[in-house]
């Protein structure tokens, strides 16, 4: 479990001599995350129609019964104009002309009934997607996002699930209304004569090809669209993540660079969905005449040789006109499915990401202790940053690590909280992986905070319920005093039930990270990695938290990466980290009179402490 998240090796937002600043390694474009394939995409769709089938029976219902009383009104034309022709009367023609009405009012209400449901069950499907996909997402390893990137899981969460949304709500519904009166006035005219339908399709074959040219590269063309949105973000999320890196070695012109060529492979892929528009709209509206303008010329000269009455010529060449329209919504409709059917490639490709844990589940730790084994460590873009690491953690044990900035700390504890699994060796728990342990397991096993946190919209209390849902009021201020956020959450209006986070209460620094620390101590592992956890309180309140933790936390294990050293000087053991390599080991007193690197950190920090 990871109660914070971490930059870089050691934390840090680095440059590389590209200039571009990355996060923990991330992969960029090499670590996207997967995208379904078209036949994944159609199972995952049948799969949402079979969770709500009878709204979707219903929905399907609705839009035979709407177009067929659609039907109704050429037909009814047709039968007036052979009526006036026959020599019949007024009485006849008011009678079908009241049909028509009523045929008229009838296909209205049952279309907007049948778009009411469509619209229903295009919400509840939605509402599926998104908790998909949130489950999805959090069922992520730390690792898979941090190479994947954040913009891309955040374009997928945002402007993807909100393009399937769309789709479900309304294009979803109007396709499927469409589609059902676009058949029904094509079967309509076969019924009047089948050589006039034949003559309406044969005039749709322009639109096929075009339809057949477009869907070949639509796909394609939208994923890659989508692929650039999510670089574009990416870059954006780094720069903003990294500013004080850029500003520190004057990155700008680098930066705005990888941003310039971000945006021009985002607007090259726009044009080119662009293009494909542009192309097959114009061929389609062209080709909108030729069925009517076939049945008419047919149709007159059956009509000629007396094979067929006017009115029946009349009724086919005008389903044939009413069928431009549900054709054009259709073709809109398509071409709207394969954006959308890009980004629900994009939304169900989350399905085919490495899990946390394995499929099986791994066997249950024998006990706490924890071994490094022939650690070794590389970042997917970078160099080796753990170079052969041997350590054990006893139970109960309180080991300090310190070292320069790019030491591997960081690097160590997130192996040994299982949020990245190592290039060579082993880090296990009780003899099993710690990288191979389900989220649930791992939980109950080792906790990593970082010096980075999060405040979640919503009460005191619900922040603290992630960590232990089942917490009494009792245990939350019991978690709150031993990190020492008692006393200011009691100050609260509601106090546990005081909102706090974003344009509501907001907390400061230390605040936030208390609340994160709160978390811990309710989650209550057998190990505690604290990643330079205390880094943004102020030293008076970070000395009462971590005397606050070790107290609450007494018979478990506490792993401090260390930035202050009164942390390592009340540290059961401290292991140096030097380039990649655990060089001492051994109690603050030992390692002093050693004289070595940890001797001269201390000298040089507790000089400074007396100086100051």
């Amino acid at each position: 479990m990871t109660a914070g998240s971490s930059g870089g090796p050691d934390g840090k937002v680095s440059a590389g001599p590209d200039g571009k600043v990355s996060a923990g390694g991330g992969e960029g474009a090499a670590g996207r995350l997967p995208v379904a394939s078209p036949a994944e995409v159609r199972r995952a769709t049948g799969r949402l129609v079979r969770a709500d089938g009878r709204a979707f029976a219903a929905v399907l219902a609705l839009n035979v019964l709407a177009a067929a009383a659609g039907l109704a009104g050429p037909w009814l034309v047709g039968r007036i104009i052979d009526e006036v022709r026959s020599g019949g009367g007024v009485a006849g023609v008011d009678r079908l002309a009241a049909a028509i009405l009523g045929c008229a009012l009838a296909q209205l209400l049952l279309a907007r009934w049948a778009r009411y449901a469509g619209h229903r069950f295009g919400e509840r499907t939605l509402a599926r997607v998104r908790e998909g996909f949130v489950e999805r997402t959090l069922a992520l390893p730390a690792s898979v996002v941090e190479r994947a990137g954040t913009g891309d899981l955040t374009t997928r969460g945002t402007a993807d699930v909100a393009a399937v949304g769309t789709t479900l709500r309304d294009a979803g519904p109007e396709l499927l209304v469409c589609s059902m009166q676009a058949l029904s006035l094509l079967g309509a005219v076969f019924v009047i004569d089948p050589l006039l339908g034949v003559v309406g399709v044969l005039g749709l074959t322009p639109i096929w090809w075009a339809l057949r040219w477009y869907l070949r590269r639509a796909r394609a063309g939208y994923l890659a669209e989508g692929a650039a949105t999510s670089e574009v973000a990416d870059v954006l999320a780094e720069t903003a993540g990294g500013a004080r890196t850029v500003e520190a070695f004057r990155l700008q012109e680098r930066r705005t660079a990888a941003s310039r060529d971000a945006l021009e492979v985002s607007r090259r892929a726009r044009f080119h969905t662009l293009f494909l528009r542009s192309v097959f709209f114009p061929v389609v509206e062209v080709s909108y005449t030729l069925p009517v303008a076939g049945v008419l010329l047919v149709g007159g000269v059956l009509h000629a040789r007396g094979a067929l009455s006017l009115g029946a010529v009349v009724a086919a060449a005008l389903y044939l006109r009413q069928f431009t329209g549900p054709l054009d919504e259709i073709l809109m409709r398509v071409e709207q499915l394969q954006g959308s059917g890009a980004s629900f490639a994009r939304v169900e490709g989350l399905a085919r990401a490495p899990r946390s844990g394995p499929e099986g589940g791994a066997p249950a730790p024998a006990d706490d202790r924890i071994d490094v084994t022939g650690v070794r460590y590389a970042y997917d873009r970078g160099g080796e940053v753990l170079r052969g690491v041997d350590l054990t953690v006893r139970p109960g044990e309180r080991l300090a690590v310190v070292g320069p900035s790019g030491a591997g700390k960081t690097t160590l504890s997130r192996l040994l909280a299982g949020v990245d699994a190592p290039t060579a060796g082993s880090v296990t728990v009780g003899g099993v992986p710690v990288a191979d342990l389900a989220p649930e397991a791992l939980r109950r096993q080792v906790v990593l905070v970082t010096q980075e946190h999060h405040v979640f919209l919503g009460t005191v209390r619900e922040n603290l319920l992630i960590a232990e849902p089942a917490a009494t009021d009792e245990e939350l201020w019991a978690a709150l005093a031993a990190v020492g956020a008692a006393d200011w959450v009691r100050e609260l209006p509601g106090g546990l039930d005081a909102e706090v986070g974003a344009d509501r209460r907001r907390t400061d620094g230390s605040q936030a990270q208390q609340l994160a620390l709160a978390r811990v101590v309710l989650a209550d592992p057998h190990t505690l990695i604290l990643d330079e956890a205390t880094a943004l309180l102020d030293p008076t309140t970070a000395r009462h938290t971590e005397r606050a933790l070790a107290a609450v936390l007494r018979g478990r294990t506490v792993i401090a990466i260390a930035h202050r050293l009164h942390t390592a000087h009340d540290a059961d053991r401290v292991a140096v980290m030097e380039n990649g390599r655990l060089t001492e080991l051994g109690t603050h007193d030992e390692l002093v009179r050693a004289g070595g690197a940890y001797a001269a950190l201390w000298g040089t920090w507790h000089g400074e402490r007396r100086d100051a």
